[in-house]
């Protein structure tokens, strides 16, 4: 996504420039998740939008950022989820899956995390 720079101008002296960076990671589900708590995505499972495998997870800019959760086309509650950044083999997304869940082969899972980068 093409970076997009917001400027916010709270006095006449002062501006204050938001370049957020978004990025998009989409999973497919291999096998029917069913009977299990926790399901972890690891980095090299992940596709970015080009299609091509991602090699590392981006760090989150501490305080600046946010990111969502989406199964199957479908907003996930925050409290359900551990994002841990990294390059391959450290890098990982754990869902906790609730009681009496099942989530079917092929289903979407998709990240996505939007860091702000302020600059005055």
């Amino acid at each position: 996504m093409p970076l997009k720079i917001i400027t916010i101008a709270p006095n006449t002296n002062q501006a204050i420039a938001l370049s957020p960076l978004v990025t998009r990671l989409f999973h497919e589900v291999g096998e029917t998740l069913s009977g299990i708590s926790t399901y972890k995505i690891n980095v090299n499972e992940f596709l970015n939008d080009s299609g091509e495998v991602v090699e590392n997870l981006p760090e989150l800019n501490l305080n600046n950022n946010y990111f969502h959760v989406y199964v199957n086309g479908v907003l996930q509650m925050d409290d359900n989820f551990a994002y841990t950044a990294g390059e391959q083999g450290i890098g990982s997304l754990l869902m906790s899956i609730p009681e009496d869940t099942e989530i079917p082969v092929g289903t979407p899972i998709i990240v996505e995390i939007v860091n702000f980068y302020p600059q005055i």
